[in-house]
């Protein structure tokens, strides 16, 4: 089961009540920082209009490939780590509006991580350090570190101990 918090809503659903649990000027201020940043081929700049407009945690090298969409409502629930990669047009939700409830969690990427283009991070989840998203996972549950993950539903494909075995005579990823 994912981290999220839980807020019930009567009448309309969550969504008719986004301005009464985020305010509207912030959301337009997230949308055009967003925009900007998707667009940009400057990842210190990115990493930049992250850090001081949407107080994100965003740690050293990362890099958050072309079209990458953050959450516009909270993205400073995401955290990310030292040297990952964020592949292209990724979305990375920290909420998500229901009918009679709307949830808020926190997400956190690891160190080395390697996420896929075409990704979708649900809210309140944790990817490990050193793992594997393969492209076009929707990672709807905690990710082991070092675990290579994939699909839809998401599973894991090989742990942390079978990657090192796989890898072992790497020149890239095994011991050298």
């Amino acid at each position: 089961m994912r981290n999220t918090v839980r807020h019930q809503v009567e009448g309309a659903n969550s969504l008719w009540h986004v301005y009464k649990t985020v305010p509207f000027l912030k959301v337009v201020k997230n949308f055009i920082v967003i925009q900007l940043a998707r667009y940009t081929p400057f990842l210190s700049m990115k990493n930049w209009l992250y850090r001081t407009f949407l107080k994100m945690k965003v740690g050293d090298q990362t890099s958050f490939a072309l079209m990458v969409m953050l959450d516009v409502m909270f993205p400073e629930k995401i955290s990310v780590g030292r040297n990952t990669v964020i592949g292209y047009n990724t979305t990375i939700l920290a909420h998500e509006y229901l009918i009679k409830e709307y949830r808020l969690g926190d997400v956190i990427i690891g160190d080395e991580v390697m996420i896929g283009a075409n990704s979708t991070i649900l809210p309140g989840v944790v990817i490990g350090d050193g793992a594997f998203v393969s492209a076009g996972t929707v990672v709807h549950k905690d990710v082991p570190a070092g675990a290579f993950v994939g699909g839809n539903p998401m599973r894991v494909v090989y742990t942390k101990e079978e990657l090192a075995k796989r890898w072992a005579d790497d020149p890239i990823y095994g011991k050298k």
